[in-house]
């Protein structure tokens, strides 16, 4: 079939988890026969930045290890029929403009013959709901969210059954353990400070615990002000600056262990949806230690695949006891790997989107009349 995913973007990971996940997914089609194009917009914004900071350079990690996937800029929604054409599918990602998912949805109302799907993976529907409201989505034929209480959101927003849980994984061809393994030292955290939505939590699960362990800890990431790296600098971690996402591997395999501190939205707010960085660094080997998150999907076996702590006193007596026992490091990457193998693969979430897709009634070269949502988020 003929795939088209319109991203902010493919090329930058600059403060863009869905890059991550994006990048697997359109892989495992294109491995798997199915051609491919994706679409972003020519002035986005993390790739913008990735060029002020970087430069090209930035992008050679992807470009190594993406050899091949490539994008198509476009700018504002000129010639967007014709980009569309022949498309069998054609994926819209949240991030992109409300102009352009309008134009997408106003397409598919007059008659395009493709499936079309709203792709939501972020906690806007519960932290700026109005913010999603401006999206018109008259015309999508369903909506993919990253979470059964994301999915929850839209149907109480009218969707019902046209709303689908698409949680997001790793890529397992490339977030796997090394090869052969080398020494590991201390902790690392790869993650994006945000707007200051979990401070504390990272003080008290992340910085201070790993200060009262005694072990040295990298944090990698962007949109670190002066004051957050003041705090680092206090309790002695050291901050190392952004990180390719396709480098992370390589980072995992050097450290001990890492920990998951989740974003406040995903524990009030949308529990149940861990980030992207569980996936992977669960697929690629390291013990990972979690702050309070609720597992509320069954996605994992908490205290099995990782370990879980209520607290910094125990989250400090949980790192201790992985730097001093390798039979526990051992036993919880063994288990954590096993669940992301069976059940959390980007392979894994390209079966599950040709499930969806046939409930839809997808079909290569398909003939079809418009089809309108009920009920939609409001324009």
């Amino acid at each position: 079939m003929r795939f088209v995913y319109l991203t902010h973007s493919l090329a930058s990971c600059w403060n863009h988890g869905n890059a991550h996940f994006l990048r697997g997914v359109l892989r495992e089609l294109i491995h798997r026969g199915h051609e491919v194009r994706a679409m972003e917009p020519e002035d986005a914004w993390s790739l913008e930045n990735l060029l002020r900071d970087h430069g090209e350079a930035g992008l050679d990690a992807y470009r190594a290890n993406y050899p091949e996937l490539r994008s198509t800029a476009f700018t504002g929604t000129e010639g967007l029929e014709a980009a569309l054409s022949g498309a069998d599918v054609v994926i819209v990602h949240e991030w992109n403009e409300p102009a352009l998912v309008a134009a997408v949805g106003r397409l598919r109302r007059l008659g395009a013959p493709f499936t079309l799907l709203f792709h939501d993976t972020h906690h806007r529907a519960v932290s700026d709901p109005e913010a999603i409201r401006t999206f018109d989505l008259d015309g999508y034929d369903a909506v993919l969210a990253f979470g059964a209480t994301l999915s929850e959101v839209y149907r109480r927003w009218g969707w019902g059954d046209r709303v689908f849980t698409w949680h997001e994984a790793a890529d397992t061809r490339l977030f796997h353990p090394p090869e052969e393994e080398g020494p590991r030292e201390g902790l690392v955290w790869i993650g994006n400070w945000g707007d200051g939505e979990r401070t504390a939590e990272l003080e008290g699960f992340l910085l201070r615990p790993a200060q009262e362990a005694g072990l040295p800890l990298d944090i990698f990431g962007v949109r670190y002000p002066e004051e957050a790296r003041a705090m680092l600098e206090r309790h002695g971690a050291r901050y190392r600056g952004w990180l390719p996402n396709a480098r992370a591997p390589e980072v995992f395999a050097r450290h001990l262990a890492t920990v998951h501190v989740p974003r406040r939205f995903y524990v009030d707010m949308l529990p149940g949806i861990p980030t992207i960085r569980v996936f992977e660094a669960l697929a690629c080997g390291i013990p990972l230690v979690s702050a309070p998150w609720r597992d509320e999907e069954g996605l994992f076996r908490p205290g099995r695949d990782y370990l879980t702590a209520r607290d910094g006193a125990e989250m400090t007596r949980h790192l201790l006891a992985l730097r001093d026992d390798p039979a526990l490091r051992r036993a919880v990457v063994e288990s954590g790997l096993e669940t992301i193998r069976a059940r959390h693969s980007c392979a894994h979430r390209v079966d599950e989107l040709m499930s969806i897709l046939s409930r839809l009634g997808t079909a290569p070269a398909r003939k079809l009349g418009p089809t309108r949502t009920e009920e939609a988020p409001a324009p």
